[in-house]
This record gives C-alpha cells, structure tokens and sequence, in this order.
C-alpha cells in the first residue's frame, strides 16, 4: 500500500525552459520527459495544479527591454503560458495521466476560464489541472501567478522547480562551502536575502503561510519522494525555521 502524502495539494511553478530542447523553443521531447516527472509526483498520490513558464517560447520583460511597451509584452508572454500549457496537457494525456486547463485569458473551445470552484473539483477527482494566461493582468510574474492560485485551490505549498537541488547559504557553483538549507523560514530567508521568488510571490506565501518548496526538477523520483515528505534534495521555506 503506498505511503499517504505529505502533501495532499501542490502547486506546481516549472519553467519554460522545462519545455525546452536543444535548440530553443517548445521541443516534444522536453515536455514529455517533463510530463514524466509529474507523474511521478501525481502517481504518489498528491494532488498537484501545474503552471508553466514561457521563457521558452517569449519573456514579457525582454520584450519591454527592446522598446515593447510592458502591456503588450505581459499579454504576449501570457498567451505564450497557454501554449506551453496546451503541450503538457497532450503530453500527460499521452502518459495516461488525466489532465485540464483553466486559464485567466479564456478562448472559447481551447481554454475555459479559471473557476476556483470548478479547480477544487478537478483535483479532487484527481485530475492534473494546469493554469494558464498567468494572472490575467500584466506587471505580474508566473511566480506570483502560482502564489495568488495556490492559495485560491487551498494548496499545501507551492513547489517551485530550479537548477540546484534546494536553497544555499551561496552560490554553490561559485563557493563550494556554500551550505543547503533543509528548512528556512520565511524571516531568516529575508534576512539572508536569498531569492527565492519575485517578493509578490514571496510575501504572498508570508502572509498566507503558505510554505514554498525549492528542488531540482528533472531527476527521476526526486518530486515523488519530496512528495512523501523526504526534503533530502529540497528546501522547505514556510513561517517555522
């Protein structure tokens, strides 16, 4: 009988990049292994809501940073979102895994709106559900996205997936005396000023107690045991140190 979660709701913030091969963009492959990965995490288990980055695809802010007015360029890299998320549906639907979107920027037939309602029962019934059109507004973040949507479906944490398996004292790449927090709190992280998310995202989460787990996405079985609550290769940031 498998073990009972840790967490019985995530949120789930990758990056474009998870969605991206070799050569740039949006490569099928990527987000089949990507696919993979969260359903390991989803097979523990857990309950998990996916949302995905489009760095891969388009940067709102690189887009602002060659005269495009950051209106323009948020609504661009939102749409981008929507893409990245119709790709995971496919691939997880193609690994078995049942999946949905809801979308802040519905289109009709493709994208049906964000219903914190209807997203309860989504996962509930077990479904993978996966956000798009971030917030629906420019000068915000994916991250921030994932925050504000985590604590509308009630979720346990959000689980943000980055290159380095968990939060360092340093740049471990840099100084390899660097220390990796198994846990933090949200005051000391402050402090030490370790970025973790955009400080939106961040003081969501504060003030929400809403804990943020930082891990290395990509290696086969890390999400599923962190899942158990194994934070080996992880960080876990919430209001206790």
């Amino acid at each position: 009988m498998p073990q009972k979660p840790y967490f019985k709701r995530i949120l789930l913030k990758l990056s474009g990049e998870s969605c991206q091969g070799p050569a740039g963009s949006l490569d099928p492959a990527a987000i089949l292994a990507a696919a993979q990965q969260v359903k390991e995490g989803w097979q523990s288990g857990t309950q998990i809501a996916l949302i995905l980055g489009a760095g891969n695809i388009f940067r709102g802010l690189s887009g602002c940073r060659q005269g495009m007015s950051r209106n323009c360029a948020d609504n661009m890299g939102m749409l981008a979102t929507a893409i990245n998320a119709l790709a995971m549906r496919d691939a997880l639907e193609a690994l078995q895994v049942p999946a949905d979107i809801q979308s802040a920027l519905a289109i009709s037939g493709v994208l049906p709106p964000f219903d914190y309602r209807q997203a309860d029962l989504l996962l509930q019934a077990g479904k993978v559900l996966l956000f798009a059109g971030g917030t629906g507004h420019p000068f915000f973040t994916t991250d921030s996205t994932a925050a504000l949507r985590a604590c509308e479906i009630n979720a346990d944490a959000v689980f943000k997936a980055t290159q380095v398996n968990g939060i360092y004292s340093a740049d471990p790449k840099k100084n390899p005396q660097a220390v990796r927090y198994a846990r933090i709190s949200f005051a000391r992280a402050l402090t030490e000023r370790l970025k973790i998310m955009d400080s939106t995202a961040f003081s969501l989460c504060q003030d929400n107690n809403l804990p943020i787990v930082v891990f290395k996405f990509g290696e086969k079985g890390t999400l599923a045991e962190i899942l158990q609550g194994n934070f080996q290769n992880a960080t876990l940031v919430s209001n206790e140190d």
